[in-house]
């Protein structure tokens, strides 16, 4: 049965191959899923595509940040945005990452051996941890609706992405009304943010170089919510792509002990030398093959759509302007051409013997081209660090009879959360 958008390009790649013309009401959909045809839409003929079906109607919920927008607009919120994510800036954070992942031991460690903890729910609470040390400089745990907040402004936006906007906002849906009250709530959160940064010196966190970016807008309301819209984007993607992607790595986990003793085993070694460093951090190989397998499998941005500016030819199919066209990484990562026994879950495939050789453009969990996600590098870091951290003294097991399933939202997380028990291991 076809449930979600992500069951039909299941069906579409298993019952007609790597390139599909889909009926949608008015609309025709072109899904590929070949390398060849990523590279092609991402990298080398980028600048004909511009963001697609669903993502241009989010906006209506999301604004106008870097997740939505295009075109010039797009390259100066980059511009502003990009030095908050360079390397020698991420490197810097690893303490407070580090500090944030034991926090979390200890609070799981205390709950070891009691009921069951929603798993995703402690690995979204981290990560919004995480992102206000690193990002914006600010301890967002005092801002008690802020995860209630993100999770009704995702469900707007994929309430408009699903209908493409068709369903008026001002209509009195139990849903809108929650979206309406969110995005009051968060653009109350972003003013106070504002002000605490504007009392005190400047820094170079993202709020900081907001706050400096729209400084001369001759309309202040249009900078407040341009503020609004472009950090409630970065935290909400942000928490919800690295969350989502330990939820899986522990569902996995718990599904194939073997790999999760050698996980263990490799964090015990690497802790044994002291805290991590960033040297230390570059030893867990292991941690990163099991990280890289997961994202594989359960890649947190499933779907890339976009939309065609001019005519072009996809691998020998022609698209006319202004079509549709979809890329889905969840069936790239898991195309039998490139990836052998592609459901299994094996993260020897990322050792570098056996990643030598291999189709760049087969393996996109962050984009490719010049969308290439911003916040890769501090994403797998926390991912790293708590995995290991977690790993090395800590065993998560579902709750017995509990069925894990996917949720194709803004993110590929897992549906109604992740009951796991928790025990101490020596």
């Amino acid at each position: 049965m076809v449930r979600s958008r992500l069951d039909v390009m299941v069906w579409a790649a298993g019952t007609y191959g790597d390139a599909v013309r889909l009926p949608l009401g008015p609309k025709t959909l072109h899904f590929f899923n070949h390398p060849d045809h990523a590279k092609h839409i991402l990298a080398d003929n980028a600048g004909n595509y511009t963001k697609g079906l669903g993502m241009i109607h989010a906006r209506r919920a999301l604004g106008d940040g870097l997740l939505t927008s295009d075109g010039e607009t797009w390259r100066n919120q980059r511009k502003v945005i990009q030095p908050v994510f360079q390397p020698k800036r991420i490197t810097r954070q690893l303490g407070a990452v580090c500090e944030e992942a034991e926090k979390l031991a200890a609070r799981l460690g205390a709950l070891a051996g009691r009921g069951p903890v929603d798993v995703r729910e402690e690995m979204t609470a981290f990560t919004l941890g995480v992102l206000g040390r690193t990002l914006v400089d600010a301890d967002l745990s005092e801002f008690d609706s802020l995860g209630a907040s993100f999770e009704a402004v995702q469900n707007q936006a994929m309430f408009d992405a699903i209908t493409l906007g068709a369903v008026p906002l001002w209509l009195p849906l139990p849903l809108q009304t929650r979206f309406r009250r969110a995005r009051r709530d968060l653009q109350r959160i972003v003013d106070r943010l504002a002000a605490d940064r504007a009392a005190g010196p400047a820094g170079d966190d993202i709020v900081s170089r907001l706050i400096e970016s729209v400084r001369h807008e001759a309309d202040q309301h249009a900078g407040r919510v341009r503020m609004r819209d472009e950090l409630v984007t970065l935290l909400l993607a942000g928490h919800e792509t690295t969350a989502s992607t330990l939820s899986w790595a522990f569902h996995l986990l718990d599904e194939h002990p073997q790999v999760w003793r050698q996980l263990h085993e490799e964090a015990v070694k690497v802790f044994g030398h002291g805290p991590l460093t960033v040297e230390s951090l570059h030893e867990l190989t292991y941690t990163t093959q099991v990280l890289n397998e997961v994202v594989r499998l359960y890649p947190p941005v499933w779907l890339l759509p976009r939309i065609a500016r001019e005519r072009d030819e996809i691998g020998g199919y022609r698209v006319g302007a202004g079509a549709d066209v979809l890329l889905c990484p969840y069936l790239l990562h898991r195309h039998p051409e490139f990836w052998a026994a592609p459901g299994r879950f094996d993260p020897q495939r990322f050792a570098p013997a056996a990643s030598a050789g291999r189709n760049r453009y087969a393996y996109i969990p962050f984009g490719a081209g010049p969308r290439f996600c911003v916040g890769n590098s501090l994403g797998m870091m926390e991912a790293t660090v708590v995995l290991a951290t977690l790993a090395r003294e800590l065993r998560l097991s579902k709750v017995p009879g509990y069925e894990v399933a996917g949720e194709a939202m803004l993110t590929l997380r897992i549906r109604g959360g992740l009951p796991m028990t928790v025990r101490r291991v020596s």
